[in-house]
């Protein structure tokens, strides 16, 4: 009798555990699933909205396959096969935009001769046709900001409120005669006598170096419009009537010249005029 007992017990027993196993077998293939459909719904994320593959499956246009054809000559070895980059070398250029390759690469900085600090303004390697085809080609990459057509971007602009714009958010770096100045780290903030509208435009919109990004949403077109022709018109053309500039460089210049040339001319006038009497 005990023994039948214990048989029942174990049947029933056994009966109990196959729902609880089968319980367990289910949320096993459960979480399964759904980790297998979060990685699919993550992979299709990533190839909806990564501006890389974009990119590779997008054709490119006669200017952008004509910029990718200089790009592999001259641009591959430091920012890698598609502009995505080579670590201890170059950035990636995904969604820099056209106004970066256009600064960088129309005042000469690109291609850089050395690694240093910062890219210095050299000679273009490339001409004004060509630098337009490699931002074509690195603007259908990925994107990113662009510099409006035409090569004078300030017909229209006002020089008073160019100034006050120029004096807020640029002398403090470039100094109010736009000589530029020293910044930490070795880099500097350079001259802006050199530049052209588009590549002013350029670097107010892409912030090369230490210099902040000046969006549309920061400074409008109108107004920068103003702060072109407010350095086009009043700081490259000033006659400096009050005499020499210094190389416009600001105070400092300006007082050392006076200690060393002001104080000692008139301490040795003080002795001639002592000796005199």
């Amino acid at each position: 009798m005990t023994s039948d007992n214990d048989r029942r017990r174990g049947l029933l027993a056994r009966l109990r555990e196959r729902p609880a196993a089968r319980s367990r077998g289910r949320r096993r293939l459960g979480a399964a699933v759904r980790l297998f459909a979060a990685l699919m719904l993550a992979g299709g994320a990533y190839t909806v909205f990564a501006p890389g593959a974009q990119a590779q499956d997008t054709p490119l246009t006669g200017a952008a396959a004509e910029g990718k054809a200089l790009f592999d000559v001259s641009c591959v070895t430091c920012h890698g096969r598609n502009a995505q980059g080579v670590e201890g070398r170059g950035p990636s250029l995904i969604g820099v935009g056209a106004a970066s390759v256009e600064f960088q690469v129309g005042s000469g900085r690109m291609p850089m001769a050395r690694q240093e600090a910062q890219a210095q303004r050299k000679p273009e390697l490339f001409t004004d046709e060509e630098t337009r085809q490699l931002a074509q080609y690195v603007q259908e990459l990925g994107g990113g900001p662009v510099v409006p057509d035409g090569e004078n971007l300030h017909a229209d602009g006002n020089i008073a409120a160019g100034g006050e714009l120029f004096r807020i958010n640029c002398a403090q770096c470039h100094a109010f005669g736009g000589g530029g100045g020293a910044l930490s780290s070795g880099k500097y903030a350079p001259s802006l006598r050199p530049a052209t509208d588009r590549q002013i435009y350029a670097a107010m919109l892409s912030g090369p170096q230490n210099m902040p990004v000046f969006g549309d949403n920061q400074i409008s077109p109108d107004q920068k419009a103003d702060l072109i022709a407010y350095i086009q018109e009043t700081l490259k053309h000033d006659q400096d009537p009050g005499g020499f500039n210094l190389g416009r460089y600001g105070p400092s210049t300006e007082g050392l010249a006076i200690f060393l040339v002001g104080i000692v001319a008139l301490v040795f006038a003080s002795l001639w005029i002592a000796g005199k009497s």
